[in-house]
Formats: C-alpha cells, structure tokens, sequence
C-alpha cells in the first residue's frame, strides 16, 4: 500500500514549511464508517468540538458529512455555525446548551441546544413561549457529575403530565465516565441508570456512548452514538489494540545538526549532559506548537519520575527528544544514524504512521486528546481526500 502521507505534489509553502500537518480526510470518513458499522442498529453521529480536535471543522465536518453523517455534536454555538454551511440538512447538537443572548445564532442556524440544567431548562421554557415550538436534546447526569439534570429531576420531567408540550425534545443523552475502562463497574451503573431514563422518555431518541462506549457492545448503544476521537484516529479503549486508521502526520524541520562533545549539555537548564561525542539536530517545533513541554527528554518535573521522553522518527529510525523542549524547538540525538540518512532541511516526523498518537501523549503523561486539540496555528496543513 502506497504512503498516503507521502506528498511530493503539495503547495511550495507546504513542502517547504518549518511545520508541516497532513490530515488524511479519506482516513477519518473511513474511521466514521467503522463505527457506524460498530454500532449496529444505532446511528452514528460525529463529534467535531473543539475545530474537529484540531483538525479543521469545516474540511472535516464536509468530510463525515459526504460519508453519511447527520447528526453532529459541537461545544459551542459558534462551532455550529461555522459547521452549518458544511452539513446543511444535518441536526446540529449544541453540547453547552443555550445561554441568554445566543437566541439569534441557534435559531438563524438551526442548532439544537442540549438542555444540562434546570436554569438552562427554565429560560428554554420562557424562550419557547416567545418563539413556539422549535426541538431541543435533554442532558441527563448518570453519575459524571459533569454536566446534566439530575437523575430524578429528569424522571419527574418525564412524569410530568403539566409539561407544555412546546418543549419538544429530540434526544436523550448522557455519557460514560468510565468507558475507556471496559472493566470498570461505573459503566454498568450508569447503563442502569439510563434505562431508566430511556424508559421515562419512550419514543425520543436516547443516545449515552461516545467512542469509548460504543466498543462496550450493543446494550449501550441505545439510537444513536457519539464517537468523537475514534474518528480522529486516537485510541478510545485502554489496553487494547487500538482499530483505528491514523489520520494525521505531523512533522518539523530540522534547523540545523551539530556536533556536542561527551560531558557537555543540551538545552535549558543544562538537565542533560551528553554521555559520549553526539549529534544533534534541532527542529522547528516546541511548545507553541502543542509539542508539550512534558515531552522533554529531561530536565521536567514528569521525567523525574524516570519515564523517558518522547521519540521522532527520521528516515525510518526513531530518535530520542534530549533536554527540555522549548517554546520553538526541540532537539534530538540523531548520533546513531547513518549521517547520510539526515542533514539540514530534513524533516522529523512528530506524529504519524510512524509515531502514533497516543504514545507520544503517553510519553507526556496525557492523552491523545489533548495532543490533537493542542495542535499549533504554526502548522501548514495539507488536507488529504477519498480513499486508498
């Protein structure tokens, strides 16, 4: 199979870019598709808060939108609006529900707020009265103790015979704590407890797993479900093979490669003194890039703990981080390389087919998820289209 992340057709500023982020749109359709098949008689929505985890909402939500997506989910309205244009018969899923002074922006752009709150619920009702009816999802806490109406505010709602029938859910959500951990005994408690709420709502459409969930079978599938970083390529479930196809490829370029003597030291702080005669390249990434200061070779609080740091891959062979990254750089032994596999100009791959995402956010104590939303405006992107 070719290398979709090979590109030698690319704009000039992008081959030739410090930075340098592919993002293979053909891979996330592909991933969506896997877990629409994952969740079986459940449709599948797709999850494209926070600028689609940092990969571009418009291009991406175009993207799942093609592939069959029609129900999304965004943080925020102004995330919806942006997405309207790009899945126009789409419902669109407001996750932080409605506030005072954001009427205008849901009802131009038909977003559907999720109600997470009595005060929320209160001023949906007054707004109602004003306008008439127009759809709304309920939020309900399962035990998170994030966001959501009580358990039993929910149920009385539900029970409630006076409820005005203005208020018109479409959708019943909660979500899963613990989902990434398969034997965790919180997902079957929140499961319970969100039958119940199924079964107060009969006939509105319930929806309680995310990606996580979805791989936790069938039971939890419920109408309809959200995977969000699977899409993404990152791994949803702890400590198992993770099924999905890598979507992005992130790379710097290499500044310059010099020569340190055995005892001298590399970057701030002078945290690591070079055990023999090395050679060092230092690329165009740091910090401001959401190349995260925990991935240090040393001299951080996280890598006293002995964990080591992260890793580059540079003509197929991966290099060590050595000393602290910095805001714009980061520096890496490349000593055991053939000196005419790198030089000046070379580019390290970051993330990638080679460099999985969830390692290197292990290597920074974090999650994949923070990787990806962390990602620079320094990056020069290319987006990839269709399939293999």
């Amino acid at each position: 199979m070719t290398d979709r992340f090979s590109i030698t057709d690319a704009p000039a500023e992008f081959l030739s870019a410090p930075l340098r982020l592919t993002i293979d749109l053909g891979a996330i359709a592909d991933n969506w598709r896997d877990m629409a098949r994952r969740s079986g008689k459940a449709r599948a929505a797709a999850v494209v808060k926070a600028d689609a985890y940092g990969l571009g909402i418009e291009d991406v939500g175009q993207t799942l939108y093609h592939a069959g997506a029609r129900d999304f989910f965004v943080a925020v309205p102004a995330e919806g609006a942006t997405l309207r244009p790009y899945a126009p018969e789409a419902r669109i899923f407001v996750l932080s529900g409605i506030w005072p002074g954001q009427e205008d922006t849901f009802f131009d752009n038909d977003l559907v707020p999720v109600i997470a709150s009595e005060e929320q619920l209160a001023f949906w009702m007054a707004l109602l009265s004003e306008r008439g009816p127009y759809p709304c999802a309920l939020h309900v806490d399962t035990g998170f103790n994030r966001l959501g109406l009580p358990l039993a505010d929910a149920l009385a709602l539900a029970d409630d015979v006076s409820r005005p029938s203005s208020l018109d859910p479409v959708l019943v959500m909660s979500h899963l704590a613990c989902g990434d951990d398969p034997t965790s005994t919180m997902n079957r408690q929140q499961l319970e407890k969100f039958q119940k709420v199924s079964a107060a709502f009969e006939g509105i459409d319930c929806s309680l797993s995310a990606s996580a969930g979805i791989f936790l079978g069938p039971e939890y599938h419920f109408d309809l479900t959200r995977p969000g970083i699977a899409l993404y390529g990152g791994e949803a479930v702890h400590g198992v093979t993770n099924p999905m196809r890598t979507v992005i490829k992130a790379e710097a370029r290499i500044l310059q490669i010099r020569e340190a003597k055995g005892g001298e030291s590399v970057s701030y702080g002078a945290s690591h003194v070079l055990a023999r005669d090395s050679r060092l390249a230092v690329a165009s990434v740091g910090y401001a890039d959401g190349y995260l200061r925990n991935l240090s070779g040393h001299g951080v609080a996280l890598r006293q703990t002995g964990l080591a740091g992260a890793n580059g891959v540079i003509a197929g062979h991966r290099v060590p981080a050595l000393g602290r990254v910095t805001m714009d750089l980061t520096v890496f032994d490349v000593t055991d390389l053939p000196e005419n596999q790198v030089r000046n100009g070379d580019y390290v791959e970051l993330v990638g087919p080679a460099m999985p995402l969830d390692e290197v956010a292990r290597a920074a104590g974090t999650i994949g998820y923070e990787m990806l939303t962390g990602l620079g405006l320094r990056y020069e992107r290319v987006y990839l289209d269709g399939e293999v």
